[in-house]
């Protein structure tokens, strides 16, 4: 079953490439070159913070700004004449331009340019001037008007006795709140503990709660102040651009982030299939690598121990595939700023990660060249130890003196491995010692007790045999090495050494001498150096002859 999941995964990823490859531009086909747009020369005509219309053609040597603010200036000089009667722009209609009037004061002319720029008739577009401009002064005296006055302040009352109101409530309300939290120390608000140790106690969690409940109430009290006077400064004419800018104030903010949550909808969708499909594809990888390590597949050369090394090598070139397919939907990606950013931290990891990069490209040889496993006994350098755990950056050696060292894996790979642990799973791991014996001793004799200390040591295998060679015959002794086959290499530091007591117990029980017969310093060289447990009893040493001779 785990065998079938890795082909559908393999086949969605093909399908994904595929339609990823079909939706990018292609290269060799260069964009299509469209026209820029004109710039936009228009000016508004603004009376009484709103907009009328728009100015977009010049009158002979007035750009449209300039006639924009010549005749924002008349109307307001209309506006604020309490003479004008309702409706005080008339519209009078000549050959080739329409004139608009309040009594003799002339407004603005309307020049074929304009209609045609605006797609109408000359005389439509002037009346229709003419509407807004004395339906927006109409607008104007009537929220100045006395009712409209008292209405306003009326409202202001009612806003501020609600504003009053809360504001009592709230004092009421939150001080027992702070009491109640207060209350709950010891009961529902309790230390959170591991075991017997405190990590946080009852106290500083009921005063972050009480903290958070005050800075509830002073969150409460600024919104509500905010929307007061934006409500407030919505009832009078005078002040009513500042309730509009200060409602902006708080609804743009939201209204950007709505906005771009949608626009990036489509990209967001796009992203979660690419992970949903890509954790797929990695979960069935996986499995795949569980099963070369089971060694229920089997591939030709590839060995179980690097099926989780291989998986991981796999699974980091998947995510960076991922992240590669992914970067251009992300928001934000194509602006100045992210751009810069990513190739500041990339130089940064570039001049910053090379000894990283060179212990990753150690680990990964190390890997596949099996030098050694979790767990084997070997040798790096100077140091002995077990492996306790591998990874792409170093090594970690336990020595015999449980000491824990952290190799680097460049490190690792430029010294000498030696695995006592590789030996004992091909075949077993064989010790060895020499000691020096003088000529006087026969050699068989040696062998036997070589071999015989050999074989009463622990972990000392019977079968094979323990084995002796004559290294070299040297100008006072002859070198002997012991070897001893062994079937735990953890063990051999306390191998050899019982190897080495029983060799010296099985010399001094044979009655042989280990040493060289070569001195440094006078002695008595008829006594033996036998410990004196194995001598005989009444044993004395032969003196030394002196004999003359002719």
């Amino acid at each position: 079953m785990r065998r079938l999941l890795f082909f559908p995964a393999v086949a969605a990823l093909l399908i994904l490439i595929a339609g990823l490859a079909a939706a990018s531009p292609k290269p060799s086909q260069p964009p299509e070159t469209k026209p820029l747009p004109a710039k936009d020369t228009s000016a508004p005509v603004v009376l009484d913070g709103r907009e009328l219309f728009r100015i977009r053609e010049r009158v002979l040597s007035l750009p449209p700004d300039e006639r924009a603010k010549i005749i924002t200036a008349r109307l307001q000089r209309v506006m604020e004449n309490p003479l004008f009667g309702r409706n005080p722009v008339s519209v009078l209609d000549g050959e080739t331009s329409s004139d608009l009037y309040a009594g003799d004061l002339l407004i603005m002319v309307v020049t074929e340019q304009d209609a045609v720029s605006e797609r109408k008739l000359r005389s439509e577009l002037a009346r229709e001037y003419a509407d807004r401009i004395n339906a927006t002064l109409e607008l104007h005296r009537e929220e100045r008007s006395l009712h409209r006055l008292l209405l306003g302040g009326a409202h202001a009352m009612l806003a501020t006795g609600v504003l009053i109101a809360v504001l009592l409530l709230s004092r009421r309300i939150f001080p027992r709140l702070y009491a109640r939290i207060s209350s709950w120390r010891g009961t529902r608000i309790r230390p959170i503990r591991i075991q017997s140790y405190e990590i946080v106690s009852a106290e500083r969690i009921t005063a972050s709660l009480v903290l958070l409940a005050r800075s509830v109430r002073v969150l409460l009290v600024v919104l509500l102040l905010y929307f007061y006077f934006s409500l407030v400064f919505s009832f009078f004419p005078w002040t009513h651009n500042y309730a509009t800018k200060l409602l902006d104030y708080a609804v743009a903010p939201f209204a950007a982030i709505g906005s771009a949550a949608g626009n990036y909808l489509p990209k967001l969708i796009f992203l979660a299939v690419i992970v949903l499909v890509m954790r797929y594809v990695v979960k069935c990888t996986g499995l795949l690598f569980v099963e070369l390590e089971k060694g229920n597949i089997r591939i030709a050369g590839f060995y179980p121990e690097w099926a989780q090394p291989t998986f991981k090598l796999v699974r980091f070139l998947l995510i960076v595939f991922t992240a590669i397919l992914v970067f251009p939907y992300f928001p934000g990606s194509e602006s100045p700023a992210f751009k810069g950013v990513s190739i500041f931290l990339g130089v940064l990891i570039s001049l910053g990660s090379t000894s990283a990069v060179a212990n990753v490209v150690a680990g990964v040889i190390l890997t596949y060249t099996r030098a050694f496993r979790i767990g084997d006994r070997v040798r790096i350098g100077n140091n002995i130890g077990d492996i306790t755990e591998t990874n792409l950056l170093a090594t970690h050696l336990l020595t015999i003196k449980n000491v824990d060292i952290t190799i680097p894996n460049s490190l690792v790979l430029g010294s000498h491995i030696l695995n006592f642990s590789f030996s004992h799973r091909e075949a077993h791991l064989i010790l060895n010692t020499s000691v020096t014996i003088g000529y006087d001793t026969p050699w068989r004799r040696v062998h036997e007790l070589l071999i015989a200390a050999a074989l009463k040591t622990g972990h000392v295998l019977t079968e094979p045999r323990p084995f002796v060679l004559q290294t070299a015959l040297n100008d006072y002794y002859v070198t002997y090495e012991l070897n001893a086959y062994t079937d735990d290499p953890h063990a051999m530091v306390d191998t050899y050494s019982d190897l080495h007591s029983n060799i010296q117990d099985s010399f001094n029980e044979g009655g042989v001498e280990i040493m060289s017969p070569n001195y440094t310093q006078l002695r008595d060289g008829n006594r033996t150096t036998i410990p004196e447990e194995y001598l005989p009893e009444g044993y004395r040493p032969g003196a030394i002859r002196i004999e003359r001779t002719d």
